[in-house]
Order: C-alpha cells, then sequence, then structure tokens
C-alpha cells in the first residue's frame, strides 16, 4: 500500500491540497536478480562514495581543504568523461566555493534544459555517504552513462552544489540558491530539476520506515522504496518521472506532491528552484524517516545499501532520458 492510503486523512489538513495518486504501479514483491548492468552501476556508485566520505569525510566551509578536494574530485570525474565542467564561485564565512555543472547539448531543444544535481557538502560532524555522497555518485554515474548515448533532445546539466547543510540551508548562500537565481536571472529555460538527496539506503525491515507529523493513516512501514517529492506546482514534472521509473523498473517507487510547510517536502536544492518559479522533483529514500544515521557520525560508506542504489540509478537514467526527449 502507498501514500495513496493516506490521501482522505490529509486533504484535510492540507486544504486538498495533496496529490498521492500516482501513474502506474509501483513493483511489489521480491527484486529480480541484479543485471550485469546493475552490479557495474553498484561497484561505480561504491567509488565514488568511498573517496567523497571515506576518503575525504567530512566537508563544509568548516573544513575548507575537505571541501575543495571534493569539488576537485568531481570535476576531475567529469573531464574524465569528456565534459568541460564550468562553475560558480561565491564567498561563504570568508571561503571560497563554487558549485560545478556539465551539460549534455540538445539537438532538438537545446535552450530547453533539464537539471539533473546533488549537493556535494556534509552537514558538520558526519562524513556524509549517503547524505549526500550517493546523491552525488548517482549524478556522477549518470552524467557517465549519458555521455556515450544519443544526444537528448534537450540539453541535460548535471549540477553539483555546494552549503546545503546548515548553517546555509535555505539561505541566500545556499549553493543552489544562488544557482537557480542566476537561471533566472540569465532567463535559463529551465525544464525541471531532479534533486537527488539522501539516495541509498533501504530495508525490508518493518517498522523502519516513518513519515512527516503531518501525515497519518495506513501506509508502509519498510523503507523499501524510492520516493519522489514535489510541490504542487511541480506536479506535471513528478508525474512524468514516476510513471516513467514504475514503467521501467523492478524497484518500489511512491511519488508525493504536497505543500512545501509539511517537514521533509522542501529539504534539499529543489527548494531553491521552486523560489525561482521553476518545476522541482526531490528523489530521495525520505532521508531521517528513515535512515538511523542522518546527520550522524556514522554516516559512513558501509551504512549504503549499493546494490538496491543501482537499481535506482539505473532506472532513473531511463527517467532523465524519457523527460529530455
Amino acid at each position: 500500500m502507498g501514500w495513496g492510503a493516506v490521501a482522505v486523512a490529509l486533504l484535510s489538513l492540507t486544504g486538498g491540497c495533496l496529490t498521492t495518486a500516482m501513474p502506474g504501479r509501483s513493483h511489489q514483491g521480491a527484486l529480480p536478480p541484479a543485471t550485469g548492468e546493475e552490479v557495474e552501476v553498484a561497484a561505480e556508485l561504491r567509488r565514488h562514495v568511498q573517496r567523497l566520505a571515506g576518503d575525504i569525510g567530512e566537508r563544509h566551509v568548516g573544513r575548507p581543504q575537505a571541501l575543495r578536494a571534493a569539488s576537485e574530485y568531481i570535476e576531475k570525474e567529469l573531464r574524465s568523461y569528456g565534459y568541460a565542467p564550468g562553475e560558480q564561485r561565491f564567498e561563504a564565512r570568508g571561503v571560497t566555493v563554487r558549485n560545478l555543472d556539465a551539460e549534455l547539448r540538445g539537438t532538438r531543444d537545446p535552450a530547453s534544459i533539464l537539471i539533473v544535481g546533488a549537493h556535494y557538502d556534509s552537514a558538520p560532524g558526519t562524513p556524509g555517504a549517503n547524505d549526500n555522497g550517493s546523491g552525488v555518485g548517482a549524478t556522477l554515474v549518470l552524467a557517465r552513462r549519458l555521455v556515450g548515448g544519443s544526444s537528448p533532445g534537450q540539453t541535460v546539466r548535471f549540477v553539483f552544489w555546494t552549503n546545503e547543510e546548515p548553517p546555509f540551508f535555505q539561505t541566500e548562500l545556499m549553493g543552489s540558491a544562488l544557482y537557480a537565481r542566476r537561471c533566472r536571472d540569465r532567463n535559463e529555460r529551465i525544464a525541471g530539476v531532479l534533486s537527488l538527496e539522501t539516495l541509498g539506503y533501504y530495508t525490508d525491515a518493518a517498522g523502519t520506515q516513518h513519515y512527516p507529523s503531518a501525515i497519518r493513516g495506513d501506509y508502509p512501514d519498510r523503507g523499501n522504496f524510492v520516493t519522489f517529492v514535489a510541490n504542487r506546482g511541480s506536479r506535471a514534472l513528478l508525474e512524468s518521472a514516476v510513471a516513467t521509473f514504475r514503467s521501467t523498473s523492478a524497484f518500489p517507487a511512491e511519488g508525493l506532491a504536497a505543500p512545501e510547510w509539511i517537514d521533509g517536502i522542501g529539504w534539499s536544492d529543489h527548494w531553491a528552484f521552486w523560489r525561482q518559479g521553476y518545476a522541482g522533483v526531490m528523489v530521495t529514500d525520505t532521508a531521517p524517516f528513515r535512515y538511523p544515521h542522518y546527520h550522524e557520525g556514522t554516516d559512513t560508506p558501509d551504512q549504503i545499501v549499493y546494490d538496491r542504489l543501482a537499481r535506482v540509478v539505473v532506472g532513473l537514467q531511463r527517467v532523465v532520458v524519457a523527460l529530455a526527449r
């Protein structure tokens, strides 16, 4: 049973502004054996997360050398795939930091841009394997796998933001806030944003999945699915992403469009693009509502369920291809 089971209970709380019914049907039952493709992706994801959270570790403006090392690793990887990365530099608490991006230019409508991105900083006191080494690793894998395929109709831009975590979260020095504002100032036509956030923890154990306090009712208590989250203005993008993922991936997926005041709905970089009037969807394992090591020193690379994360990433590749046609 999915998010749809709580719709009636939530309508009275949200003024009828909650959308839980998603196109398609979420995968049920046992997962099929991993494909060779998924095994390869799992190994690649493990390498990225180990480098970011194991070798580099805690990375934020309080540890500027580590934050710089993370950005240099991302830039080096992008160059090795054949991209020419761009950067957006800015100052935060006396430290020069930067966002990074790389583009696959579209052939049919290159001015229309689909952004796929993740923040690469970690919260103070944590090595940030799941939050957000998993999202960075997923974005790097997608950037590598898509560069060798057929060119998309729309431009696909891969972006790596800094300063998502406190003390910059939802402030003017949040990396994605500066980036989204620059997109608006340049009159860029952003077709949508997929924010990959805390994406790597899955479990079939009962009682492991929790929800924001505003959501009440009968819903899954096992944290074994990936979730697509949006505000009401991003509903069309959300439904397109969920429809493609469910129809092409044998992995459980849920979707929800809800008011931004509900805890967790705007808790990543998609929030910055909502502020600029762009559509944005967060793809997540639901972070603190499931992951016991959220913002803890124990958020280490060994906590990530790489085989399941790989299935999600392979599914997201199909979503990106479909959205950018």
